[in-house]
């Protein structure tokens, strides 16, 4: 197999480098503030699997620029919300880096979560289970 001229690995680090990160005792508690909106970006099945942070905004990954740009047809009206402050996360923090540093590059200003969904529970943030997830 041929080496990549640059790995996934360096792209986080890259993309972490020049975005904002949120620890996750501070993201816990900004949960109820209504001017911030949580995104997750993880796949419905991560959701279904480990749960979600209640309130937080499904956006699967592979739709987020699509769904943020105004002038796209898959635009969705929660990211259009004047006054608002993003925070997107994933499982580990990996995905959310890059996507965060991609959205600032398109002018969409937004943060996210260092270390993703991962240590949300065990700090004490709340998790919803539902059998169904159909955001």
């Amino acid at each position: 197999m041929q080496k990549l001229k640059t790995s996934a690995a360096d792209l986080v680090a890259a993309s972490r480098g020049r975005i904002e990160e949120i620890e996750t005792r501070d993201l816990i508690n900004m949960m109820h503030d209504p001017d911030v909106v949580i995104v997750d970006l993880r796949d419905i099945r991560e959701r279904q699997r480990s749960g979600f942070i209640p309130g937080a905004f499904h956006c699967p990954r592979g739709m987020v620029e699509f769904w943020i740009d105004p002038e796209s047809p898959y635009f969705k009206e929660v990211f259009g919300q004047e006054g608002k402050r993003y925070v997107f996360h994933c499982a580990s923090g990996w995905r959310s880096a890059i996507t965060v540093a991609q959205l600032n590059d398109m002018g969409f200003p937004c943060a996210h979560l260092r270390e993703g969904f991962s240590t949300w529970e065990a700090q004490g943030g709340p998790v919803e289970r539902s059998d169904l997830d159909w955001e």
